[in-house]
């Protein structure tokens, strides 16, 4: 097999910002969440975005896993059947222009990594997991868009049917991030079985909530903030409640919630339940979302919550659209790590370079989001240092994987914590990965990036051909390598590792 063609590398260092220049017309959120799956798609105007159209189907998959806490099949069959209508309305629409972000129901679920590919092929678009501090981030993002602009210190709270987020921040920058493995959906099924509503079930379930809270209280107490905002649903449906049925003078209250916790009580059974504004398909968790929503209010001393729209599907769209005509929030994450764990910039500039126009021509069918991982990968590479010189790519790995870095998936995280560790060392340590001629390529191109630049110093790039299909293709000048024994020695040690996981490097040197 020829040698798909040859490549020049020069390397320039260029800014970690997004690299377009222009936003597609027509945006579009999918947020697989334990009470409900959301789809909705927003039309960009400038640097605004304006709704199109939303679809909700309520799934409560937080309630439909058994009790190893895996997905039911029944549970699996509901989401992929969801998905596939999802994906009809989604037809047309670029790949860049789609993000499907999953929360706490795939975080915790222990069937979650088996049942995440089906869930994509039904779907047709890559689904991110996202963790607690991301989900948190992007709802006060979307909370920031529809709020009148403010200095003021703002709490949002967002209870969802898996987890609890807790943000404070000022104005569009969120400043103390937390998330809870405490949502609407759990705590109804925990105790509220049956839709059954008494006093005991009501203060066992606000003890349970508060006992978690309790351990935040003093960062999210009030003298951190002037202003206090609950959004999505279980907020929404609480202040139309409190609203209609004149429980509250205005907004969420501890008063108020106490009024609708008696009405509750003495309906006895949510079948009983008489309350103008009164959903039914919210009924199920209503309860629970109650007990979680007055225990905030009684742990941070909030007098008063008033809902707000946004939250996070609209915080992934302008999420989104940064990433096509603003500063990516990736970048600004990595641009951060940078300077938080003192890397050479100079260099990890060249490798980053280097490493990416090596898997741009090595790939079969290179994609620019992984282009852009791989010069990511080539950035980070060396912030382990911080910890160790001795084996500083597996302490960077640790960093990267675990790491809160605002932007980044679950799935992201690890792909470059998997670069990272494979940089330089024993391959065996990561040959379980290395089944995809596209994962190899990837590799394959930070390590020759790393290798080449052993010196740290600016080089005099050789010309390189490198094509990764069913073997490695790896051509370098002669008269280069000549000049340059050391990397001829090192080059041959790499083709040997490569051997040794059955991957044959082929080297026709030019």
């Amino acid at each position: 097999m020829a040698l798909k063609h040859r490549l020049i590398v020069r390397v320039h260092s260029r800014a970690t910002k997004a690299k377009f220049s222009s936003a597609p017309a027509t945006l579009a959120v999918v947020d697989l969440g334990s009470n409900s799956f959301r789809l909705e798609i927003g039309r960009v105007e400038g640097d605004q975005i304006f709704p199109l159209d939303t679809w909700r189907e309520t799934l409560r998959l937080g309630a439909g896993m058994d009790e190893q806490g895996r997905l039911t099949p029944q549970a699996q069959r509901a989401a992929l059947g969801c998905l596939a209508r999802f994906r009809e309305r989604l037809s047309g629409l670029h790949p860049s222009a789609v993000r499907a972000v999953a929360t706490n129901i795939f975080r915790v679920a222990k069937n979650a990594a088996t049942f995440l590919p089906r869930a994509e092929a039904a779907l047709g678009f890559p689904i991110d997991v996202i963790a607690g501090h991301e989900e948190a981030r992007l709802i006060y993002v979307g909370v920031a868009h529809v709020l009148p602009p403010s200095p003021a210190p703002r709490l949002v709270i967002d209870i969802g049917g898996g987890s609890t987020e807790f943000i404070i921040g000022r104005g569009p920058t969120p400043e103390r991030l937390e998330s809870l493995s405490l949502g609407c959906v759990g705590l109804s099924q925990q105790f509220f079985a049956g839709g059954a509503l008494s006093a005991e079930a009501f203060t066992a379930a606000a003890t349970h909530a508060r006992a978690d809270i309790e351990a935040i209280a003093v960062r999210f107490g009030p003298e951190h903030w002037r202003e206090a905002y609950a959004s999505s649903g279980t907020a929404l449906a609480l202040a139309a409640i409190l609203e209609e049925n004149g429980l509250s003078a205005g907004g969420i209250t501890p008063a108020g919630l106490a009024r609708l916790r008696t009405r509750m009580i003495s309906a006895g059974h949510l079948s009983r339940l008489s309350l103008a504004g009164f959903q039914p398909e919210r009924a199920p968790v209503l309860p629970g979302g109650l007990a979680i929503m007055a225990a905030a209010l009684a742990e941070l001393r909030v007098p008063r919550i008033n809902p707000v729209g946004g939250a996070l599907r609209l915080g992934v769209l302008y999420d989104l659209l940064g990433r096509t005509v603003r500063s990516d929030s990736r970048a600004v994450a990595v641009d951060r790590f940078l300077e938080r764990y003192h890397v050479d910039r100079p260099h990890a500039l060249r490798v980053a370079a280097f490493a990416e126009a090596l898997y741009t021509n090595a790939a079969p069918a290179p994609n620019p989001e992984v282009a852009q991982r791989v010069h990511w990968a080539g950035l980070l590479h060396e912030i382990g240092y911080t910890i160790s010189h001795t084996g500083f790519h597996k302490h960077g790995a640790y960093i990267l994987e675990h790491a809160d870095m605002p932007g980044f998936s679950e799935q992201e995280q690890r792909a470059l914590a998997l670069l990272v560790q494979g940089c330089r060392g024993r391959l065996a340590k990561i040959g379980h990965a290395l089944r995809q001629p596209d994962t190899i390529a990837q590799v394959l191109a930070l390590r020759l990036a790393v290798l080449f630049h052993h010196a740290r110093g600016p080089i005099d790039a050789p010309r390189v051909a490198l094509a990764v299909r069913h073997v490695i293709r790896f051509g370098v000048s002669v008269r280069w390598l000549k000049a340059h024994p050391l990397t001829a020695h090192l080059l041959e040690m790499e083709r040997v590792q490569w051997a040794d996981l059955g991957l044959a490097w082929r080297t026709p040197l030019r």
